[in-house]
């Protein structure tokens, strides 16, 4: 019996590989690694411990792992302009957990977007299980968003605050970035509001770290963040991991926050693997950073003539990696989700602004939100999303049956088998690697 669930867990694992290879992969929170980064992550790092930072570790052993974190460390530095830089969180969710941690206590107040807004769980309230409410213990209320911008609306969100100050309820911190994140948000414009009144400021860029790093997005540090947490996988491709990035006068709230606060042993294989990526992006970032957005818009404008709705138009859709779809007018956008995927496009539900109003929910929301990244990653252009927004139309407007829809896109990604902005590509993206 072990034997058969042994050589079953083997056998998933290459029909996943098969059909990634095969499909058309949209979720933007997802990317895919450069073979230098999968070898870097397989090495003999992940089994080993060093708690604490380089030089300061409580085991032995850690004379090559502490040269990589510091490359590491240099190599963030470098990439996004920053003083102090912490490589150690193991998700973005870590991350921010470490700076709710240095920065606040429990009971403290937190202002950030509501997540049908674009807010992140991480971001959330106790009640909805969020993870600054329920394990840090802050209290959370929301800034201003205005649905026609799909943004912050800075005016009213001070008066907002203003008034939570009259009524001796100051936030203590403020929480940009999201989950739905089409445009820069205004934070210079709220910075010396915000600063002037004692308010913390922390960006989350999980979503938008690769284009900041390409220079095409916005930047946080020079915009009135004090931190800055990311995850290393999304418009960033590289492994699953955080990191935390601030100024030198953060730097010891900040490290103690993660170890011993919210880290022991910090998976030293992604730390590795972060390096390789970090170097990539210093290469080759920016014009990888380039073609995610030209690709978002260019997708987003083609559902758009497809006649399906696409939030944001009024500022053209996106200047991110994403495109949110209200698909309500066909269907919700858990019931589209499956049917995407049955045609091997792999998508994810979304919450909308107003779906709460609406009666929806996360099962059931209003629609769909899709990415650009990995299917940049993979060589693909402006005129392959006006493709790929074709196989979606046929699946949500034409109600196409996700076969036939199927069988065209396993002959399309035929074109598409390899990692680009890489400095080796010799393997498929999608290649199942046997050391066994």
């Amino acid at each position: 019996m072990s034997r058969e669930a042994y050589d079953n867990v083997f056998n998933l694992l290459e029909k996943h590989h098969s059909w990634f290879s095969e499909s058309i992969p949209l979720i933007a929170s997802e990317n895919i690694p450069s073979p230098a980064v999968r070898e870097a992550f397989i090495s003999d790092f992940g089994n080993r411990y060093a708690e604490g930072w380089p030089g300061e570790r409580v085991y032995a052993g850690c004379t090559y792992i502490d040269e990589v974190e510091l490359i590491t460390i240099d190599l963030a530095k470098r990439l996004f302009n920053a003083e102090f830089v912490d490589v150690r969180p193991i998700s973005g969710v870590c991350a921010n957990l470490s700076v709710y941690s240095a920065f606040t206590n429990p009971n403290d107040k937190m202002i950030a977007l509501p997540i049908p807004s674009g807010g992140h769980i991480s971001h959330g309230k106790s009640d909805f299980s969020g993870t600054a409410g329920l394990v840090h213990g802050l209290r959370i209320d929301y800034f201003a968003f205005d649905r026609e911008e799909m943004n912050i609306d800075v005016d009213k969100s001070k008066q907002r605050i203003t008034k939570m100050i009259e009524e001796n309820d100051k936030p203590d911190m403020a929480m940009f970035g999201g989950s739905l994140f089409l445009f820069p948000h205004p934070m210079n414009e709220l910075k010396d509001f915000l600063l002037g009144h004692d308010i913390f400021i922390c960006y989350d860029s999980a979503h938008v770290s690769g284009l900041i790093a390409g220079k095409q997005f916005q930047d946080p540090l020079r915009e009135g963040a004090q931190t800055m947490t990311l995850s290393t996988h999304k418009t960033l491709p590289g492994p699953q991991g955080g990191m935390i990035l601030s100024f030198n006068k953060y730097a010891d709230d900040i490290k103690k926050s993660v170890f011993p606060g919210n880290t022991s042993n910090h998976h030293l294989h992604s730390v590795a693997a972060k390096a390789i990526v970090f170097a990539e992006m210093l290469e080759f970032g920016k014009d990888y950073a380039v073609q995610i957005v030209k690709n978002a818009k260019a997708l987003a404008g083609s559902l758009n003539e497809k006649g399906l709705v696409v939030l944001g138009e009024k500022n053209g859709f996106t200047a991110s990696h994403q495109v949110a779809v209200d698909t309500s007018k066909y269907g919700d956008g858990g019931y589209f989700e499956k049917e995407l995927e049955k045609a091997n496009l792999i998508v994810n539900r979304q919450l909308l602004p107003g779906d709460k109003k609406a009666g929806r929910d996360y099962v059931h929301p209003g629609g769909i939100r899709l990415g650009s990244s990995e299917v940049t990653r993979l060589g693909m252009k402006e005129s392959e999303m006006v493709e790929i927004a074709d196989f979606i139309s046929r699946i949500i407007i034409d109600k196409e049956n996700a076969d036939t829809v199927k069988t065209d896109i396993i002959e399309f990604r035929k074109q598409f088998t390899k990692v680009h902005y890489a400095f080796e590509t010799l393997i498929d993206a999608y290649k199942y690697i046997k050391i066994r």
